[in-house]
């Protein structure tokens, strides 16, 4: 018996130091890994259709796009449905498959939170969670099997993205349920996804740490709730530079590309290694001198950004799946950014059009989807120049 309890010992160790994230966990993914998105802008977007081809064209099967609750529900008892008919329509005309996230809630769900949308804060939840529920409702009802996956809002961790108000994992959660339960309820083969969390290693009433926010968010139950665990990965450094080497460095744990990995651990340790893992967010900006707060960790130029992205999606490749399926590239830049918005600086495309290397870079790279392999290609060939059909990862 001695002998078998350690040959078992072993052999667990042994498993766990080729697979120590538990990848092998993971035997019913939600997403393909990977699945290839981009993050795009297309609500006031007049290059909305040339978006949507560019996805396809690049093999990137989904794109994530914001449907604004106070776009759609402007009144409590009035209710807009045009834009959003005519972008799920446009997504299925180009071969697209959306990822919805669900937030920016009108002000009539939150009559009694001081200042300004935008200049003050940058989203708040509402007062009544049910109100939420009411849309999340509504939204899946119509769009039954049209619209892929939701996220269920963004960065709570963040008092910016919470309405100036101290981040509160709780009421996350208990927002996170009201909508989770409706949009299961209206279509139960869609994917729920939660917030992608900002990284970062402030934690006191500004901001939460993303560790200790994703634990509490165990602590109170959200699993249940989800299908996919949302983290966001914007490119603090080079792929190859992990937690460890920060943390060796002097350097915090959370700013680096592979802070992932220290989410997954707590994925894993909260028992839930079968539970697949979505990036929402990853990027790396392009430096800036109008943006200080992001020129500390901005790449020098359009080169080693698009080189970053490049060996981002292959690291993740060989070393992250299937643990995590969606990965999502911010942004197919919106027409109306100019240099003065943080997003400009992270895009991969500009807003006339043009586009930049870490774009051309995405779209022509190899790429893989599960047990299939699309090699790199040519970026003169017919398949990159849209002249005849793609066949994207699904």
């Amino acid at each position: 018996m001695l002998a078998l309890a350690v040959l078992l010992s072993c052999g667990g160790w042994i498993w766990e130091s080729h697979d120590p994230f538990y990848g092998r966990a993971v035997t019913d993914p939600p997403f393909t890994p990977i699945t290839y998105a981009y993050h795009v802008f297309l609500w006031y977007n007049p290059y909305d259709t040339v978006h949507l081809a560019w996805a396809n064209q690049g093999n990137f099967s989904h794109v994530k796009q914001v449907f604004a609750w106070e776009e759609i529900q402007p009144g409590r008892n009035l209710w807009d449905w045009e834009r959003a008919d005519e972008i799920v329509a446009l997504a299925q005309g180009n071969g697209v498959e959306l990822v919805a996230r669900l937030s920016d809630a009108p002000l009539w769900a939150h009559p009694n939170l001081p200042g300004v949308k935008d200049e003050d804060y940058h989203d708040a939840p509402p007062t009544n969670p049910a109100d939420f529920a009411h849309y999340c409702s509504e939204l899946a009802t119509r769009f039954q099997g049209r619209i892929r996956a939701y996220q269920i809002w963004n960065e709570p961790n963040l008092t910016r993205e919470w309405g100036n108000e101290p981040p509160d994992a709780a009421r996350y959660v208990e927002l996170l349920a009201a909508c989770s339960n409706a949009i299961r309820a209206a279509d139960p083969h869609a994917i729920i996804i939660s917030a992608g969390l900002s990284p970062t290693g402030t934690h006191n009433e500004m901001a939460h740490r993303d560790d200790l926010y994703l634990q509490a968010m165990y602590d109170h139950g959200f699993q249940q709730y989800v299908d996919v665990v949302g983290v966001h990965a914007p490119g603090f450094s080079d792929v190859a530079y992990g937690p460890d080497d920060a943390e060796r460095d002097g350097n915090g744990r959370w700013a680096t590309f592979r802070r992932v990995e220290d989410m997954r651990k707590i994925m894993v340790a909260n028992g839930d290694a079968a539970r697949q893992m979505a990036i929402l967010e990853m990027g790396w900006p392009m430096y800036s001198d109008l943006h200080p707060d992001y020129s500390w960790f901005a790449v020098e130029d359009e080169r080693t950004q698009a080189k970053n992205l490049e060996a981002a999606y292959e690291y993740i490749a060989m070393e992250w799946r299937p643990w995590v399926g969606l990965v999502t590239t911010i942004y197919l830049a919106d027409p109306d950014w100019t240099e003065d918005d943080e997003e400009y600086w992270f895009a991969v495309t500009n807003p006339d059009l043009s586009t930049r290397k870490g774009f051309r870079h995405l779209q022509n790279m190899s790429k893989h989807c599960g047990d299939r392999f699309i090699p790199a290609r040519d970026p003169a060939s017919p398949e990159a120049l849209g002249l005849v059909p793609t066949d994207p990862c699904r």
